[in-house]
């Protein structure tokens, strides 16, 4: 089996998992009696950890084999799993969502996400390597899809949150033994000692516009919208988890729609095009009068929310060198997770003074800022293929 074929297919198991873990997890937090602003903390603890371990993965992988730091990884989703099954009291969850893999932004933010890019972005150049990316993120969006309805199983076959959490440690497991095939590649003799040098100023600036991005996108982590939808038209578990699986479903064949638009426009252009109009309509739910209009709105918004994923991860991939690729992925990925661990408390007191939605309204506002900045600054900077 291929080296990208392994990355792609792990994607889809963690897509799987995190699809339920993002909905499962309130669900498993108010069962335990934690209130809205707890679970908005824990969350906010999750994505965190989450970053700060992507960003040391990241920065340490040009001296490490990249095999390795994939089975550690693997081996701490299975733990995080089997932790969140036995733990009961508020500091050991919040411990727990801390030091773990719980991805509850319902994107990837993981230590996985700089290893699987670098090995992607060295298979492929030009077009090639924005499909790997598309063909990675439908693979991650249509599994996550999938994961996001298996939380269904909660309601209908009387399935604890426990025993999801278990099935989430299962997955790890499956991981580890996919990524036992990766070859065990070790750093040469005379590589670079500094994981980002030529490429520091591009890196950062883009981190920056990204991480403005992604506090918007704090506020609308699945785990928070899963909540709003329980509070303002009292979803069920089924109702939710069919709901993010019809958004993943559509944003998932999106990605391949990038492709033919990158080709045509750019990566830049495609980014912001396709991103813009999707913000409006986030804006707009909670104006909706009733569950169907908010529920058709989120729907439009997926057919374009997702498009610029894989455009971006091969912008920046194709805007450094090959040493740099794992240093820049988690310095673009980290910085995002942290800012969007600020959203989902700020999120679950907005929520916990008003039903609303006002997050919604704040998160859409801020991502057209971050759209019109991206234009600005990197219209002019493109990747070789299009030079």
């Amino acid at each position: 089996m291929r080296e990208t074929t392994r990355v792609t297919a792990g994607r889809g198991l963690r897509a799987f998992a995190d699809g339920f873990a993002a909905l499962l997890l309130p669900l498993h937090l108010t069962a335990l009696g934690f209130d809205t602003f707890a679970v908005g903390a824990i969350s906010t603890l999750a994505l965190t950890g989450a970053a700060l371990t992507t960003l040391g993965v990241g920065l340490s992988a040009h001296l490490a084999s990249i095999r390795t730091l994939l089975l550690a990884a693997s081996l701490a989703m299975a733990a995080t799993g089997l932790a969140f099954g036995f733990a009961q009291g508020f500091w050991v969850v919040a411990i727990v969502g801390f030091v773990g893999t719980l991805n509850v932004a319902g994107g990837d933010s993981s230590p996985f996400v700089p290893l699987e890019h670098a090995t992607l972005a060295a298979d492929a150049d030009g077009p090639a390597r924005t499909l790997a990316f598309a063909r990675y993120g439908f693979v991650g969006i249509f599994a996550g899809a999938f994961g996001a309805l298996s939380i269904g199983l909660v309601d209908y076959l009387a399935i604890s949150t426990e025993t999801m959490f278990f099935v989430y440690a299962a997955i790890g497991v499956a991981i580890f033994a996919l990524y036992r095939g990766v070859p065990d590649r070790k750093p040469e003799k005379g590589a670079v000692r500094v994981p980002l040098k030529q490429s520091r100023r591009h890196v950062l600036v883009l981190a920056a516009l990204f991480a403005l991005d992604s506090f918007a996108s704090g506020l609308i982590v699945q785990a928070i919208l899963a909540l709003w939808l329980l509070v303002r038209f009292d979803f069920s578990a089924a109702e939710t988890g069919a709901v993010f699986f019809a958004t993943r479903l559509l944003a998932a064949f999106s990605q391949f729609a990038a492709v033919w638009l990158a080709k045509r426009i750019g990566l830049i252009r495609t980014m912001v095009f396709s991103h813009l109009p999707a913000s409006f309509l986030l804006m707009a739910v909670p104006f909706a009068q009733d569950a169907q209009i908010a529920v058709g709105l989120l729907v439009l918004r997926s057919l374009l929310t997702q498009m610029d994923v894989p455009a971006r991860q091969s912008y920046v991939m194709a805007t450094v060198t090959p040493a740099e690729r794992p240093a820049a992925a988690s310095l673009t990925t980290a910085p995002r997770t942290l800012a969007t661990a600020v959203g989902p408390i700020l999120a679950g007191a907005m929520l916990a003074a008003s039903p609303f939605g006002w997050p919604l309204v704040a998160a859409g506002g801020i991502k057209i800022v971050y759209d019109l900045l991206l234009l600005r600054l990197f219209a002019k900077h493109k990747p070789p293929e299009e030079l």
